[in-house]
């Protein structure tokens, strides 16, 4: 199994999953336009919530920049329906139940939990530039203050 992280100047591998609103969202749609690709482990859990927000806040700052925000979980649909609303996200969350759109960008990854390993989400932030390459990545994401990082990085490019 591939663990390999996507790194900075790759091309951002291709996915189309389902959003919390039904509808497949494709990357290959957003070409021309910056991309915020995070990968977080669980709807409504605590860190992931404080991230969620945090882009959710930033949201006209982040527009402003012409970025897309994309949230992807293993979270079912029904789930992220239910952590949109909770919270009123306003960018989508994609349903990656296989967890392989996870795996091509390496944020699927063994976790160590109190001694216990098991496969899981690394929490980790992939800026795609307009032309699809990836300009920048977080592989281990520290939520506090990450949405500046994030908006740093947009103003960059």
């Amino acid at each position: 199994m591939a663990d390999d992280w996507i790194e900075e100047g790759d091309k951002a591998p291709a996915f189309s999953l389902k959003s919390d609103q039904g509808q497949t969202v494709r990357l290959s749609q957003f070409k021309g336009s910056p991309v915020v690709l995070y990968f977080y482990p669980k709807d409504d859990t605590p860190g992931c919530t404080k991230e969620a927000c945090a882009f959710r806040d930033r949201s006209a700052e982040l527009k402003k920049l012409g970025a897309v925000v994309l949230g992807v979980s293993p979270d079912t649909v029904a789930s992220h329906v239910k952590f949109r609303d909770k919270y009123e996200l306003n960018f989508p969350l994609l349903e990656d139940a296989e967890h392989a759109v996870a795996e091509k960008y390496g944020a699927w990854r063994e976790k160590n939990m109190y001694g216990k390993k098991s496969m899981g989400v690394q929490r980790s932030t992939f800026l795609i530039g307009p032309d699809g390459k990836v300009v920048k990545v977080w592989k281990r994401v520290k939520v506090d203050g990450h949405d500046d990082q994030v908006l740093e990085a947009l103003k960059a490019l």
